[in-house]
């Protein structure tokens, strides 16, 4: 990411501008306010009445968040017919420039008094970094260490979003080199479709026969794989297993 440190005070604050933050924060107002004037210019077309636009704008105003107070809209009186003249809406244009020059703007302050702007922001990313990583470990353990109340177990759950952490960062470092413009969470959902299932056979002797066996992956997820040069391992040999019923081998 492009930063630019326009200014640093005597306390450790500074201004920060990321262009690439800039350029996503502008596109996504963009994309939220280009829905909206759709759905009016809708509403305009379609001419219903006072009490079902002003629903219709209420539902609107939700789906659009922020992007909503750029636009501002004309609707009747009580008791004045809903027309192509009574209900009128325009965009503020100098207020939505006005936010796009803010966007990709921070204000990072720390204790650090001595740091580098530089490393303030480094530090500021890397924390951001770490938070997703924990979340991610939680989500896929269905744990948080709030949750137990045994130090052992906090300890262990630590560890564990630490390691997920550090194979964050090493799988970042290898896109950066092999597959730039891809996300560690962008790879992540496209791996998680890769299953690992077993596969139950019964036999004529009352015996089972299990396949464990990782389901083949989409032509998308085969591209991602050639560009990170990740071979994916040989299926897993075949068991035996006996004395199961079909409901223990359902389970």
């Amino acid at each position: 990411m492009e930063v630019n440190y326009l200014s640093r005070t005597a306390n450790s604050m500074c201004w920060l501008k990321a262009k690439a933050r800039q350029r996503k924060e502008i596109a996504m107002r963009r994309r939220r306010l280009a829905r909206l004037l759709r759905k009016l210019r809708a509403m305009r077309r379609s001419l219903p009445s006072r009490d079902q636009l002003l629903m219709r704008i209420g539902a609107a105003k939700t789906a659009a968040g922020r992007a909503f107070s750029f636009v501002k809209i004309q609707v009747p009186d009580a008791q004045q017919p809903v027309t192509r003249e009574s209900f009128r809406f325009t965009v503020d244009k100098n207020k939505l420039q006005e936010a796009e020059l803010r966007d990709g703007h921070y204000l990072l302050r720390s204790n650090l008094t001595g740091a580098d702007p530089a490393v303030l922001w480094t530090r500021y990313v890397q924390l951001t970094q770490i938070e997703s990583a924990f979340s991610i470990a939680e989500e896929r353990a269905g744990n948080s260490p709030h949750l137990s109340p045994f130090e052992h177990r906090v300890d262990a759950h630590i560890l564990v979003a630490f390691l997920a952490y550090c194979l964050q960062v090493t799988l970042k470092n290898r896109l950066w080199l092999l597959a730039p413009g891809l996300t560690p969470t962008a790879v992540m959902e496209k791996l998680a479709t890769i299953q690992m299932i077993d596969v139950w056979i019964p036999t004529v002797d009352g015996r089972w026969l299990i396949l464990p066996r990782y389901t083949q992956p989409e032509k998308d997820t085969k591209i991602l794989l050639e560009k990170l040069k990740l071979v994916l391992p040989t299926q897993p040999p075949p068991r035996i297993r006996a004395n199961f019923s079909a409901a223990e081998a359902a389970s």
